[in-house]
């Protein structure tokens, strides 16, 4: 039997095999955040086809925190019920769940949440919706950091397998962590341990939450890809090396920010679909920066790999989720055999090919078919589901605009 499909454990939880489904923002949602039928749907049809652990959308904590209109949240009890009948769902396939809460930051639209998007630090440009963001006061610092604890309480009751915190694509854990985003100089910036405080609050408070069955895994980032520097592999195996010292379970590397959303995701530039979830006065600024970016982010198989050997030695025997272009059977055996990572984690394959591990245990193919052209991606800022777009895209321009 491959070693890919092996039953490996994250704490006190076992998962049958060595695949995770990475979080994914559907675009499946009701407009309020809370579960639909199509998302359930979704989700089950992941677990059919074998997937050890998936990991839905990230859920947003507060509704301040919210990226997207049809993003999953996590910030009410009356999310509860629906986010019930995900878990069941999935465990009823046969696979473990693992839920993403988020805090977008300053990473979202002032249309969307209805105030001008704050993070660490102020005046620093959304490249994404071009806007400038507010630093944020003490008491919003603090009241964040009850939103994650208190989404995390949601998570236990809701039944899932495990908690899965974002610190990674520029939101707002990420944005505390990073030199670049951070710039504040007083208990909250100005050196590493005070950039990593807020996540350590969050980490210290959600462990006092959880039973002692329930994991707490992390999203972290490798490189931020910012104008001026931001996290570095080196940065993030310090902070690797001090959540392992917090107890946390298990992390997941990965990379990039809305300043590079296709270091992030490499592969193809969409530009033209891109282009279309904008209003028309910001046509052709967004289709000349976007179009200048083709040719610049060429996949690569196992593009995190290189922070990967540097953060494992970090972590010691603490489970390595590595996820980015990851795409071959070989390739991924591996890097578990050189112990370069302990799970393989995946997003655009699985959205092609929801049976994709089935497939591969089964002998029926050797490699994923996504040929990552990103059109998946963009969907999201034209409002449609995340699904493969490769073959058709839809004609009909259905998105909500949140640039000013």
């Amino acid at each position: 039997m491959s070693v890919l499909f092996e039953p490996y454990k994250i704490s006190k939880m076992e998962v049958k095999n060595r695949f995770v489904r990475s979080a994914t923002h559907e675009n499946l949602a009701k407009n309020s955040g809370e579960v639909t039928d199509e998302l359930v749907k979704l989700h089950r049809t992941l677990a059919k086809g074998d997937i050890g652990l998936i990991i839905p959308g990230y859920m947003y904590v507060h509704p301040l925190g919210r990226a997207y209109s049809y993003q999953t949240g996590i910030y009410d009890d009356k999310m509860i019920p629906g986010l019930k009948k995900l878990v069941n769902a999935i465990h009823e396939e046969g696979s473990k769940v693992a839920f993403q809460i988020v805090h977008a930051g300053m990473y979202t639209f002032s249309k969307l949440i209805g105030t001008t998007p704050a993070g660490p630090s102020g005046e620093i440009m959304n490249p994404v919706a071009v806007e400038y963001s507010k630093e944020m006061t003490e008491d919003e610092i603090q009241t964040t950091i009850e939103a994650f604890i208190k989404a995390a309480k949601r998570v236990v009751e809701s039944g899932a397998d495990a908690i899965q915190l974002h610190a990674a694509h520029g939101y707002l854990i990420n944005q505390f962590l990073s030199p670049f985003y951070n710039r504040r100089q007083d208990n909250w910036g100005g050196s590493d341990e005070n950039r990593f405080r807020y996540l350590k609050e969050i980490v210290v408070k959600t462990k006092k939450v959880l039973p002692s069955n329930v994991p707490l895994l992390i999203k972290l980032n490798t490189h931020d890809y910012t104008p001026d520097e931001g996290i570095t592999p080196s940065l993030a195996a310090k902070y690797s090396n001090w959540l392992i010292k917090l107890g946390i379970d298990a992390i997941e590397i990965s990379c990039g920010s809305g300043y590079s959303i296709f270091n992030m995701c490499r592969g193809e530039v969409p530009f033209r679909e891109i282009v279309q979830a904008v209003p028309d006065y910001m046509k052709s600024m967004t289709e000349y920066v976007y179009k200048d970016m083709v040719g610049k982010f060429n996949f690569e198989e196992g593009y995190n790999l290189k922070a990967a050997k540097i953060i494992k030695p970090q972590i010691g025997d603490i489970p390595l989720i590595l996820v980015g272009g990851l795409r071959t059977k070989t390739f991924m055996e591996d890097l578990i055999k050189n112990k370069y990572a302990d799970f393989i984690s995946m997003s655009r394959p699985f959205i092609r090919e929801p049976f994709l591990v089935k497939n591969i245990k089964e002998g029926k193919q050797e490699r994923a078919a996504c040929i990552s052209c990103n059109r998946c991606l963009a969907a999201i800022p034209n409002d449609y589901p995340i699904k493969c777009y490769t073959n058709k895209w839809p004609e009909e321009k259905k998105q909500t605009c949140y640039f000013p």
